[in-house]
């Protein structure tokens, strides 16, 4: 990670995210926004490889800024990093294109874990909020259908499917790979593959597109 974006109002939680960046991330050039209309200028302005955004802000949601690097700039990631942790925050948030939802709440070693996560692929989530999404889906989506009536245009190997299934249940990749006797990387591997199959782009859609196809059921 070179070039971060802290998007906090308050100096003393933007400091204390910042030493967290300097230690999970060190050498990186930090930029640093306390609304909503700077952090959109500087999206517009400079490339970004990664973004903390907290969401309540004194003039609008930090969602906007997600939404806009996604928009400006696909290949940044966007981590939520927030006292919010009901429905209502979470799900536009992870609508709108973030990576990653962490809670201010968390011990700091929680916390510096989670990010040392982006830099092998993998979605920082708040333990209480992976388990939010699973239930979520498992709640509110559609009841499953038979799987030959579903997406007739994705096709998963049973690997994929496999790999799928535990994705969406909230393991990380290093424990998908024991569970399965593969490589973390080719696990990371698959899970590009079947991102780009099921034109998803985080954990949540996955967890939705792996409860459509029914693979909760096996």
């Amino acid at each position: 990670m070179t070039n971060i974006l802290l998007l906090e109002d308050l100096p003393e939680i933007r400091a204390w995210l910042r030493s967290l960046v300097q230690h999970v991330f060190p050498g990186a050039q930090i930029a640093e926004a306390a609304r909503v209309h700077d952090a959109l200028e500087l999206v517009s302005a400079v490339k970004f490889d990664l973004a903390l955004v907290d969401l309540g802000l004194p003039d609008g949601s930090g969602v906007a800024v997600v939404t806009r690097l996604r928009d400006l700039q696909p290949e940044a990631q966007s981590v939520v990093v927030t006292i919010h942790d009901d429905d209502e925050h979470l799900f536009p948030a992870l609508q709108a294109g973030a990576f990653g939802y962490i809670l201010k709440e968390q011990a700091r070693e929680l916390i510096t874990e989670q990010l040392q996560r982006i830099s092998q692929g993998e979605p920082p989530l708040s333990p209480s909020i992976a388990r939010r999404v699973m239930a979520y889906f498992t709640e509110k989506s559609r009841p499953a259908q038979p799987r030959n009536n579903l997406l007739p245009n994705v096709s998963l190997t049973e690997r994929e499917s496999e790999v799928l299934l535990r994705v969406a249940k909230g393991y990380t990749l290093p424990e998908i790979g024991v569970q399965l006797g593969l490589s973390r990387h080719t696990i990371a591997d698959y899970v590009k593959q079947i991102y780009r199959k099921l034109n998803v782009s985080s954990r949540a859609e996955a967890a939705l597109e792996a409860q459509r196809l029914g693979l909760f059921s096996r």
